[in-house]
């Protein structure tokens, strides 16, 4: 083993992005297989190469303990997508998880009779750390609300989620839950907004927002008299066109920007590749289309996720450009694990590398992320490797790249210790 690939394997990694499930919520989920293995993104995959909604839908049904019935309904899918990035992160899984060389009926069965019937509280903990070596998550909860996950606080870190602001969804009941405000117009709508950073932004890490899955990236600014027209419609339970909706988003999403930098917070966007199979409007999901935003608000620290896959060349160009843009590879890994590798290359020898993060796995359950931080050291390793080769880098300085990419960079944008201590001070005088 050289001295690159022992310091990518053993040095703990940042994961900046996971919708993992709560402690609670992991407790409950079937010990299942077949749902360990497939309850990820290589359904997408599964589908896209012949599987039908309902084999993909009797696959992950833990109640029925036919496993071999549920994975025969996928296996000609699965062997055409077994090499993907999808299905390595599956074989990943089956090895790590399982000791299985291949996922076969045989095998699968052998691995549920092997499980344990319940799962143990800090089980999600351990297999995160213990296997993924990871140094702490970032999880976005689709929510605006952020309370400690008392089964690690230090280790479970939260985003706020923006989304439904940006896409101009408005729900009037919940905002004033969440912030004690109740909104009549435009006026009180900025103040909830407000209610909800000063609730709840010293203990975030982050704000979030996947709204490219509804509406474009491409962002105007508003003037408050058009957006409040807008907002009076849609309290009102008015029909609003979307240009109307991206009105109103729009002038949400800036405020959501502006709050961000107050309380110190990155805001991170969803660009590119969509979850899923099937629909995916392309003109949405470029980063060049946030350009205005970008150099509307140059206080705010702004995280472009997945590498804008496969519009790749324009965010290394925004990052590049922007001194407020930085680069975050999660899911990336995983989508295409080659294109990623080059990604990294190419943004090495073009942008500042202390805008680059390595990794984030955007997954729900543990041994999901254990494998998809897995692929993440592989393509990393290999990226450095190639370099070294080339002799355009020693291995030292490789070294020193691994080590920004994987957490240095993480811990100089984002507040981590700051956050934590924010969290733990808060319990200890039960202020959450």
């Amino acid at each position: 083993m050289t001295d690159l690939e022992e310091h990518i394997w053993t040095t703990p990694l940042v994961d900046t992005h996971e919708h993992q499930r709560t402690e609670q919520e992991y407790l409950q989920t079937p010990v299942d297989v077949l749902v360990e293995l497939f309850d990820n993104y290589v359904t997408a995959d599964l589908a896209v190469a012949g599987a039908s909604p309902e084999a993909v839908k009797r696959l992950l049904d833990a109640s029925n303990p036919d496993i071999r019935g549920r994975f025969e309904g996928v296996r000609n899918a699965w062997e055409a997508c077994q090499h993907t990035g999808y299905g390595e992160a599956v074989r990943l899984i089956a090895k790590i998880a399982y000791g299985m060389d291949s996922v076969t009926p045989e095998l699968l069965e052998d691995a549920q009779r092997r499980s344990r019937n319940v799962r143990q509280p800090g089980e999600r903990l351990r297999t995160l750390k213990e296997f993924g070596n990871l140094d702490h998550v970032q999880i976005d909860h689709f929510r605006r609300t952020v309370q400690p996950d008392d089964s690690a606080p230090e280790f479970f870190l939260y985003d706020i989620s923006w989304a439904a602001f940006c896409q101009g969804d408005i729900d009037a009941g919940g905002i004033a839950q969440e912030s004690g405000v109740e909104v009549k117009d435009l006026p009180s709508l900025r103040r909830a907004m407000e209610a909800i950073f000063d609730r709840y932004g010293k203990f975030a890490i982050a704000v979030k927002a996947q709204h490219a899955y509804g509406r474009t990236l491409r962002w105007y600014p508003r003037e408050d008299a058009e957006a409040e027209a807008v907002l009076q419609k849609v309290l009102r339970q008015q029909p609003v066109t979307p240009e109307e909706k991206l009105c109103l988003g729009d002038w949400c999403w800036a405020r959501g920007v502006e709050l961000a930098a107050e309380y110190n917070l990155p805001f991170k966007t969803h660009t590119g590749y969509y979850a899923g199979w099937g629909r995916m409007p392309v003109h949405y999901i470029p980063a060049g289309n946030l350009w205005e935003l970008l150099a509307t608000y140059p206080k705010t620290r702004f995280v472009l996720m997945h590498i804008a896959y496969p519009y790749s060349d324009e965010l290394v160009a925004l990052a590049k450009r922007y001194p407020n843009v930085y680069v975050d590879m999660c899911w990336a890994w995983s989508i295409d694990p080659y294109s990623s590798a080059d990604f990294l290359r190419r943004f090495l020898h073009a942008a500042p590398i202390n805008k680059l993060f390595a990794f984030g796995g955007d997954t729900r359950l543990p041994w999901a992320a254990v494998a998809y931080a897995t692929q993440a050291r592989k393509g990393l390793l290999r990226a450095l490797q190639a370099e070294v080769k080339e002799k355009s880098m020693t291995e030292r300085e490789t070294m020193a790249v691994a080590t920004r990419v994987m957490r240095q960079n993480q811990y100089e944008c984002f507040d981590i210790e700051g956050r934590r201590a924010n969290i733990l001070h808060a319990m200890r005088h039960n202020g959450l």
